[in-house]
């Protein structure tokens, strides 16, 4: 409808203007007036043309330098467009129609400087691109989007828009034209480290985090090129008068589970979740290469549970499952956290990465420590919004025992994460 209106205006307005000249020439006469009519007859018949001619008609496709990226990574787009009919186009404009997903920028680690103000990484995107086809059958434009964050990003339309030299013929049209464009969380490298807590009663670990395979000597064998000199069996090296080094049977691997926060709540800091979102990834890479075993549970929404003993095929499925998640409104952690913890039977090394902390939590994190449970607990927040109560449940959990790593800004921007248990 919108399309047909625009039609018939441009054509009575060609027709106004022309019904005009012509009527200036008869009544008044002359060489000048009929000089104009006929000046104006060209350019008459060229916005009629263009009046009629179609470009929703073109054959607008885009392609891609890459779908698959990661987060602040750069892709190349090229818009091809293709007509039949060589009319000549003075200018077209190719503008591209961006989804709200990425409106943001992503800097990767340096984007945590502006952790404490994450609107600061909110811009406006805009792509327009600018041709003179003329009588060109085909053309190409081509542009950059860079700094992508991360999502499941979908490219909806392209719009064109084209008028004549005077701009008294304007026509629009959008093309649907759908490009998706997958955008992985990036992988930060750790470096996890065992912090020692002072209490009343002294100095001791609260948190044994060490994830390595661990070995028991089950018996002794003669010494070969690559052992350690620490394995060296003295004794027996002595009584058979040969270098025999221990030999070792290497023990099952320590479980671990990580746990994720996806529920929202009032004044959250949306890049302080992704940061929660690169923890939970990298987390499960560290520990999966240190350890055989490693699970994952995502609480929001809905409830993601990857088993510790799962198929390698799942990690894949759990990259994509955090590309995709957003905080979900109305759910509350520490109840989730409570329901899904009593489902579990075994002992694993609990880590839980979340942005807030609140009483509610406190009570649901103590009740899984009288189970036993070994817990870590990754606390990621700007500074300046850490609240007094977050600090005191701080204190009041590792006074109890549970381990609490404390990342902000500072930390965060580092090439390489430090967690301390």
């Amino acid at each position: 409808m919108k399309r047909t209106f625009r039609f018939v205006r441009n054509v009575v307005f060609v027709l106004i203007i022309f019904v005009v000249l012509f009527a200036y020439a008869m009544f008044q006469g002359g060489f000048t007036s009929w000089f104009l009519f006929y000046s104006f007859l060209p350019i008459f018949l060229y916005l009629i043309g263009l009046s009629f001619y179609p470009i929703s008609r073109w054959k607008v496709q885009r392609k891609l330098s890459r779908h698959v990226v990661a987060t602040g990574d750069r892709i190349s787009v090229s818009v091809q467009v293709n007509r039949r009919v060589p009319f000549p186009i003075y200018y077209a404009i190719v503008e591209e129609i961006l989804p709200d997903s990425l409106h943001r920028v992503d800097l990767r680690q340096a984007k945590y400087q502006y952790l404490e103000q994450p609107n600061k990484l909110y811009k406006g995107r805009h792509v327009k691109k600018i041709i003179f086809p003329w009588f060109k059958r085909n053309f190409t434009i081509t542009y950059d989007l860079d700094q992508l964050p991360r999502g499941n990003h979908l490219l909806p339309a392209i719009r064109l828009k084209t008028a004549d030299i005077f701009g008294l013929i304007r026509k629009e049209h959008v093309f649907a034209v759908t490009s998706e464009v997958i955008v992985y969380p990036v992988e930060r490298d750790i470096h996890m480290v065992e912090k020692m807590n002072s209490f009343e009663q002294g100095s001791i670990s609260s948190f044994a985090m060490n994830l390595k395979n661990t070995n028991v000597a089950t018996g002794v064998r003669e010494y070969m090129p690559g052992d350690k000199f620490s394995w060296i069996d003295w004794k027996q090296t002595a009584r058979k008068n040969d270098v025999m080094t221990k030999e070792f049977e290497q023990e099952k691997s320590t479980d671990t589970l990580i746990v994720l926060d996806n529920c929202y709540f009032d004044g959250m800091n949306l890049l302080a979740y992704e940061a929660t979102i690169e923890m939970s990834i990298s987390l499960m890479e560290t520990i999966r290469k240190q350890a055989s075993q490693v699970g994952f549970l995502s609480i929001g929404s809905e409830t993601v549970s990857i088993p510790v003993k799962h198929d390698p095929t799942k990690t894949e499925w759990i990259r994509k499952h955090l590309t995709d998640v957003q905080p979900s409104p109305n759910y509350q952690f520490a109840r989730k956290l409570k329901e899904e913890m009593k489902k579990i039977t075994n002992s694993f090394y609990v880590i839980i990465v979340t942005t807030h902390l609140d009483e509610s939590l406190k009570e649901t994190l103590q009740h899984v420590r009288l189970r036993e449970k070994k817990l870590l607990i990754v606390f990621i927040q700007a500074e300046s919004r850490i609240s007094t109560l977050e600090y005191r449940i701080i204190h009041e959990l590792r006074n109890e025992g549970i381990g609490i790593s404390l990342l902000t800004e500072k930390e965060l921007v580092m090439d390489v994460l430090e967690v301390k248990a």
